[in-house]
């Protein structure tokens, strides 16, 4: 069994939203780093992490010029920023949150 760490310890991390679309940039912090997260990061981890924050699909784009992943959350704000009765219903808070994460190293 790997040493669990926090995703803050390894990245930096930026999120947006679009509509009822949250996406989060997850940058590594160096080209080692890039190579764990792109393994350790899969849409099933993501889901498992959020619950029901986020109720669609979840994709992730490798982009590897940046060593950096592109996480896209289908159903993340609760129907849109506008629209949603959260506290916050814009999906920044989402870059916070995922820092948080811990993976198996």
């Amino acid at each position: 069994m790997g040493q669990k760490i926090k995703l803050v310890d390894i990245c930096y991390a930026r999120a947006g939203d679009k509509g009822d679309i949250s996406n989060i940039g997850l940058m590594a912090k160096s080209s080692e780093y890039y190579k764990v997260i792109k393994e350790k990061i899969i849409p099933k981890k993501i889901k498992d992490f959020f619950g029901d924050m986020v109720k669609g699909k979840v994709e992730i784009y490798p982009l590897d010029n940046l060593e950096s992943l592109e996480i896209v959350m289908h159903g993340a704000l609760d129907g849109g920023a506008t629209g949603s009765l959260r506290i916050d219903g814009t999906g920044k808070p989402y870059a916070t949150a995922i820092l948080r994460m811990e993976i198996e190293v």
